[in-house]
């Protein structure tokens, strides 16, 4: 099994704001796996996990849209849509979004977005596997997409210090804090996920 696991990682993706409507309340989710599976119509299709609020969202209102992260988009983006759960609040009361063909879409350094409509929902064992027809796009920016690697090598772990000093590692999110993090004040937050210091465990 971990061969297949070391060969899954070595996977192409790409990070994705995956938006929808709970009522009047706008929602979503970071996502890395969506890809286009048709040309007429336009048609892509998502992976979503079960258990996140966000697919409940979707397979009820029917309708989802998708923001292309570019490796420009702000950390922000990622903390709140990718850490916390939208049953308890709203993910995107502090981020730049516009309504579009009555779907949230963010507005800033991303690198595309566009609308869908679900055509069909199929189990995929932990996940739905969602097709949907692609309905409205806004205009597309030369930004470069995110890539689930540039991700972790530059957002998630990016490199710091000297490598040489004590690190620190969130349990939560896997984010790294050099230094010790004992010497940070008690209300010390992880700036990826926003937990608590006592959740770091020494690297």
């Amino acid at each position: 099994m971990s061969k297949i696991s070391d060969n899954m990682k070595q996977l192409s993706y790409g990070l994705y704001a995956v938006l929808t409507m709970d009522g009047d309340r706008p929602t979503g989710c970071i996502m890395n796996t969506v890809f286009q599976i048709s040309n007429d119509p336009v048609t892509v299709a998502i992976g979503i996990n079960k258990n996140n609020y966000t697919a409940d969202v979707i397979r009820s209102s029917g309708c989802f849209s998708v923001s292309i992260l570019s490796e420009q988009s702000p950390r922000k983006v990622i903390t709140d849509l990718g850490f916390r759960s939208g049953r308890d609040c709203n993910k995107l009361e502090e981020l730049n979004y516009s309504m579009v063909d009555g779907l949230p879409v963010l507005n800033e350094q991303i690198s595309g977005a566009f609308t869908c409509q679900v055509e069909s929902v199929a189990d995929a064992g932990t996940h739905y596997l969602i097709l949907a027809k692609v309905s409205e796009a806004v205009d597309a920016s030369e930004l470069r997409p995110m890539t689930y690697r540039y991700y972790h090598e530059n957002v998630k772990n990016a490199p710091v210090g000297d490598g040489n000093s004590v690190k620190y590692v969130c349990d939560i999110c896997g984010y790294v804090h050099e230094g010790d993090i004992n010497d940070e004040p008690d209300d010390y937050r992880c700036p990826m996920c926003g937990v608590l210091k006592s959740y770091f465990k020494k690297a």
